[in-house]
């Protein structure tokens, strides 16, 4: 019974042992994504443990019609498929600044500040050299009178690792 119970608990210490795998501790590079979301965004990535991290991103966007920044933060949860994929999920939120050009020649504040929810999931690649390309999903719902609705954002990141 002993010889039982112990290849049971060493069988499951190897099948953790095995599916745990170790991120990067920093990671710092571009999201670029579609014109739905904000477009290019700079992109940190912090391990707060062997399979979970934070990710910080900026955001910002000038045109004749408007400028705008925003800032979102995520905590992931990073899954082994094989060798170097990955797949990852998220959950956050950010907070975001739109300040339209007036036009008209009135002089009211055309400045929007709204909070967004935002959720992640997607694929990447850890290359035996320190870069990690990403292609990942990320559904934010907008809390404001500028962006009170549903986008969905579509992004490939390019990362350096250190």
């Amino acid at each position: 019974m002993k010889k039982i119970i112990f290849a049971v608990i060493a069988m499951i210490a190897i099948t953790f042992t095995a599916q745990s795998q170790t991120i990067s501790k920093n990671a710092i590079g571009l999201r670029l994504g579609d014109s739905d979301g904000f477009g290019t965004e700079v992109s940190y990535q912090r391990a707060v443990g062997d399979n979970n991290r934070l990710e910080i991103d900026l955001g910002w966007r000038s045109n004749s019609n408007f400028d705008a920044y925003r800032i979102t933060g995520l905590y992931q949860w990073v899954w082994n498929i094989d060798g170097g994929f990955n797949w990852y999920a998220g959950v956050g939120g950010g907070v975001a600044q739109v300040n339209f050009d007036d036009d008209f020649g009135d002089f009211d504040d055309d400045t929007e500040t709204y909070l967004y929810g935002a959720g992640d999931i997607g694929i990447e690649y850890n290359f035996d050299i320190p870069l990690l390309i990403s292609l990942d999903f990320r559904p934010e719902f907008g809390f404001g009178q500028f962006n009170d609705d549903l986008d969905l954002d579509i992004a490939l990141g390019l990362r350096y690792q250190f």
